[in-house]
């Protein structure tokens, strides 16, 4: 087991004052699974006084016996390393803060503390584990198992039931498709018994364990984990309607399974936290606006009452307003045309201003996970493609003379005419000589120009001008016909 210089400097340090020390918890168990350590704690029976006397560079600012030591490293994760006091806990009033702590003798005393065994392992500076409760046996396993007994470390910090789901979703995703984490079957049980307790627990740090869940690579895992442990429903009961609730002849799987393989889609093709999100929720308005049964039920203004489910639920769980706005925007307009017939320039434009240009990319990727979602095999299809075409072709700048830096108002004064078709020529002419030079579309040769194109035969320029000005707009729209391969 490779440990950081930095690490080393820490625990032989502390070793030489006298004091026991430990690297311990996350590190441990992702140094063991060859994973590199996204933070390092280290415990120690020295004091917090005696931690800081022995490193300056350090402060203390809290009642939980950790000094956070700082060192210089290049390694973001090994500049500031937090170094804590062996401790001891006692009773949970508020299922998350102990009431009271207790510095301790032994690590023993300090690693039955611990949330899950594979957590509470230490390590010595010469690389020797400690394990005290088989989380090596657990590791090997792939088992995530309370320390102890399993309501007792619930009791104390009711989170832990969501942490429980969140490493067995993320550690199944580290090892690869081979790899499959559970969660041992008395952890379970006592997480379905107390699921009721994640209430006492702030919505800000429920939505941070949740969006871990989401952006790991097998989120489905992670959320089917959280409706068998029963927690679903004290975060997102919205959701759990849909479980066994059928559609129509377009989808094969309910209403539940269609969300979470979508959002399995979005996982697969790396997108983003919002668009992840769109696809967990955007049938999630379907149950309530279900009519029918069979091949031919029918789901009318789903994506409406979707979208006002989506808020509320964000809302619940305190995420930025900025992405609940996106999210629900998302949701909201996930069922847009897509039947290139019926698709008009026109209505790519209306679509365009409802989401905004910057959100159309995560539109349509909502619109492949989708069809993922329901069992389809090709995420591009031609007829997706060709709406991708539409859309970016209606964004692009249109070429006219409003990209010239100089106005027919400008050449009036300029050649101090009056209005007359002599000014649409002139830049007629001045646009197609910038298609073909960019550099040219200055303010000082344009005015040069603009006296020169008085003198010239305007009317044989004009068709020239006209001529290369619809060569450009062929040239641009072929150039977006390759980009979707739409010929």
């Amino acid at each position: 087991m490779k440990i950081p210089k930095e690490i080393k400097i820490i625990l032989e340090k502390l070793e030489e004052a006298g004091h026991e020390a430990y690297i311990v918890g996350g590190c441990v168990r992702d140094l063991s699974l060859k994973n590199k350590p996204k933070d390092w704690d280290i415990t120690t029976n020295a004091k917090p006084n005696e931690i800081q006397k022995l490193f300056p560079r350090s402060f203390y600012a809290n009642k939980f016996g950790t000094v956070t030591v700082q060192i210089d490293s290049k390694d973001k994760a090994l500049s500031e390393i937090e170094v804590t006091t062996f401790r001891t806990e006692e009773k949970y009033s508020d299922k998350r803060h102990p009431d009271k702590i207790n510095f301790a003798k032994t690590l023993k005393d300090d690693l039955a503390r611990r949330d899950f065994t594979v957590n509470a392992l230490a390590v010595n500076q010469k690389g020797k584990i400690i394990d005290l409760f088989d989380g090596q046996k657990d590791l090997k396993d792939k088992t995530i198992k309370a320390v102890g007994k399993p309501k007792e470390r619930f009791n104390e910090d009711a989170l832990r039931m969501l942490r429980a789901v969140r490493f067995a979703a993320t550690l199944s995703a580290q090892g690869g498709p081979t790899e499959s984490w559970t969660i041992e079957p008395k952890t379970i049980k006592a997480i379905q018994e107390n699921a009721p307790w994640l209430r006492t627990i702030s919505k800000e740090r429920v939505r941070d364990e949740f969006i871990k869940i989401i952006k790991s690579d097998i989120p489905s895992k992670g959320i089917e984990l959280l409706r068998k442990t029963e927690l679903l429903k004290y975060i997102i009961p919205e959701l759990e309607k849909g479980v066994g609730v059928s559609q129509n002849k377009h989808h094969i799987y309910d209403i539940y399974e269609h969300s979470v393989r979508a959002l399995q889609a979005t996982a697969d093709q790396k997108f983003n936290l919002e668009v992840r999100l769109a696809a967990l929720f955007h049938d999630i308005g379907k149950p309530e606006t279900k009519e029918g049964e069979g091949p031919d039920a029918t789901f009318y203004n789903h994506d409406y009452v979707g979208a006002k489910f989506t808020n509320q639920i964000l809302k619940r769980l305190k995420f930025p307003k900025k992405s609940i706005e996106k999210i629900t925007t998302l949701v909201k307009n996930h069922m847009f045309v897509s039947d290139p017939e019926r698709l008009t320039e026109a209505g790519a434009r209306r679509l365009i201003k409802r989401v905004g240009k910057e959100n159309i990319p995560d539109l349509v990727s909502l619109r492949i996970a989708d069809r993922l979602g329901m069992g389809r095999p090709k995420a591009r299809p031609y007829r997706l493609r060709q709406i991708e075409y539409l859309i970016d072709k209606v964004s692009q700048d249109p070429i006219s003379v409003k990209m010239l830096k100089i106005n027919g108002g400008e050449i009036m004064k300029i050649l101090n005419i009056q209005p007359g078709p002599k000014i649409g020529a002139i830049l007629d002419v001045l646009l197609s000589e910038v298609i073909e030079d960019p550099v040219k579309n200055n303010k000082k040769y344009l005015e040069k120009r603009v006296k020169e194109l008085n003198k010239s035969n305007l009317d044989e320029l004009r068709k020239m001008a006209k001529k290369k000005i619809k060569e450009k707009k062929e040239e641009e729209d072929l150039k977006i016909k390759d980009k979707y391969w739409i010929h």
